[in-house]
């Protein structure tokens, strides 16, 4: 079950870390790394995993070799993010590589995607909003904290008629929570001309 913790000042040097490793590895084919994700804003409890978005122009065999030779085991194929209700276009335009850390390494999800897509904009954009917009990274914080929780103890409260919560994986109650932030995020988008900034690195 997923280990929710307070918000770690040690987060943002560990990305900067890993994100040297893959810029001196990858080179030109990374167009920009960014941290994403929870850990990526300040004072919001988290798991303790970094995640890293690595923004290329194309998902290919040997972007795949360039990473899993720094160290960084890959899932076989390709993977699709979670995609929010109304989303136009391809199933494509939610495609990306995914890897993680090697057995006994720091914890991290890296996260490849081509640049100007959808899945490559949203973490961006929902990683922005939470950053401007404590009151709602505290709440999202509340949320995933007592999810965790009835997660780790299904019966707590509830009657044996009932169903389990343990049968529900974190991601199938996360994801929709995430997306009503990130409608709210679009519009924040649109009123203010937000654009992504400077990559991390």
């Amino acid at each position: 079950m997923p280990e929710i913790i307070p918000y770690q000042s040690r987060w943002p040097a560990e990305f900067r870390q890993i994100a040297s490793l893959l810029k001196q590895g990858l080179g030109e084919m990374a167009l920009r790394i960014d941290h994403i994700g929870s850990t990526a804003v300040a004072g919001l409890a988290a798991k303790d995993v970094i995640d890293i978005q690595v923004t290329v122009a194309a998902l290919d065999n040997d972007l795949r070799q360039a990473i899993e030779a720094l160290g960084f085991p890959g899932m076989e194929g390709m993977q699709c993010d979670h995609r929010p209700p109304g989303a136009a276009g391809p199933d494509s335009d939610w495609e990306k590589l995914y890897f993680h850390q090697a057995a006994g390494e720091r914890r991290a999800h890296i996260h490849v995607r081509v640049a100007g897509r959808p899945n490559q904009r949203y973490p961006l954009l929902f990683r922005d909003y939470l950053r401007a917009h404590p009151a709602s990274a505290a709440a999202y914080a509340e949320l995933k904290r007592r999810l965790a929780a009835a997660l780790a103890n299904p019966h707590a409260g509830q009657e044996e008629h009932l169903p389990r919560v343990a049968s529900i994986d974190y991601p199938e109650v996360k994801d929709p929570a995430v997306d009503l932030i990130y409608f709210a995020a679009e519009d924040w988008a649109a009123a203010t001309g937000w654009e992504p900034g400077p990559p991390d690195t």
